[in-house]
């Protein structure tokens, strides 16, 4: 571990509903994610995901190149995308997946800069070897942020954690003590790097993820934080293989949950939705509504026309009064394993200077 780390700065994660400068993408490409007949119904839900981002921050894309990006254009093109917010990169990646391969940004509590952490890459312990590429497209990203970067050494992905912004974070046992991550490294070893490097106090371990999930077990398919003491889990009393075993044992040990002082979370079912076969692969797609995203005016939320869509749409509008919530159709998102959260990564504006962190430590 670096002798200097953000948290000896007092650098941290800020949570998903902090002021962001940005929010990163990469545009889709891969054949093997997305064939032919699927892509253009990827496309359509990037064009839907900038036109509800880009009036309230900044959107950057990556594209391969000059192709690459005048494609893109032409497909925003009467959006209602502002596209002065639009900012194309030219910078190569194998696949969509920037939260887990991109870095994770952090903020001063008391100076009005940046930083990131760069942790390394290697698609969900070495599953998919045309993504292993993406270790590099993360790093040429923190270089085009023009932030200090810290970089811990130690594999881990955006998605496997999610923070309340006053140093606790949500994670789960089946992806970072996975021996296809870290291996020489203990359970206690991990809290220590997700202190260090997120500058938090409490690591909350969940169990497992949702049937489909080929990330083993990413925590923002069915567990969230939507408050500094709010959370939303999935939960299921029907559907596929172990789902409804799992959630209810991540809902338990959530309701379960006391922090230093005694105090609960307030935990809110989210349902979900009815299972999508995959039947080439014998298997169900991770289709889940935790995999929303939260931007400064928005709240992109997952749907798939099916029962359940409305009343998560009416849950998650409640915890987010302040933004919109726009439901997109994401049914040709998640044939590639993934959701909204897993496309994007927040770029946090700098902490205000008020002589406090804000957070509760």
């Amino acid at each position: 571990m670096e002798k200097t780390t953000p948290r000896s700065l007092d650098y941290y994660m800020p949570a998903e509903w902090a002021r962001h400068d940005a929010t990163w993408l990469s545009w889709p490409k891969n054949p093997l994610t997305f064939p032919d007949g699927v892509l253009p119904g990827v496309e359509k839900v990037y064009v839907q995901m900038i036109a509800a981002l880009s009036p309230g921050e900044k959107v950057k894309v990556l594209v391969n190149d000059g192709h690459a990006e005048e494609h893109a254009r032409k497909l925003l093109e009467g959006s209602g995308a502002v596209m002065e917010n639009v900012h194309f990169l030219r910078i190569l990646s194998s696949d969509v997946w920037i939260r887990d391969y991109g870095p994770t940004f952090l903020i001063n509590a008391g100076k009005p800069w940046k930083a990131a952490v760069k942790w390394r890459f290697n698609a969900w312990g070495g599953k998919y070897d045309d993504i292993m590429y993406d270790d590099v497209a993360g790093e040429d990203v923190v270089r085009a942020a023009r932030v200090k970067t810290f970089r811990p050494g130690i594999v881990l992905e955006g998605g496997s954690i999610d923070v309340n912004g006053r140093g606790t974070v949500l994670t789960t046992e089946q992806c970072l003590l996975n021996p296809n991550r870290n291996p020489h490294l203990t359970r206690e070893d991990i809290e220590s790097y997700l202190e260090q490097y997120l500058n938090i106090s409490k690591v909350v371990w969940l169990i497992s993820g949702i049937e489909g999930d080929d990330t083993d077990g990413h925590v923002d398919d069915f567990a969230r934080f939507v408050g500094p003491e709010t959370v939303v889990c999935a939960y299921s009393e029907e559907g596929a293989g172990h789902n409804p075993e799992v959630l209810s044992t991540n809902l338990r040990i959530l309701e379960e949950y006391r922090d230093s002082y005694g105090r609960p979370f307030k935990v809110i079912k989210l349902p979900m939705p009815t299972p999508i076969p995959l039947p080439e692969e014998e298997r169900v797609l991770p289709a889940s509504y935790a995999n929303f995203y939260i931007g400064n005016e928005v709240v992109l939320v997952p749907v798939f026309d099916d029962p359940n869509d409305a009343e998560a749409v009416r849950i998650l509008s409640e915890c987010f009064p302040d933004r919109r919530t726009v439901p997109i159709m994401a049914r040709d998102l998640v044939y590639g394993y993934g959701g909204f959260h897993c496309v994007t990564q927040q770029e946090p504006a700098p902490a205000e200077v008020k002589g406090t962190t804000g957070r509760n430590l």
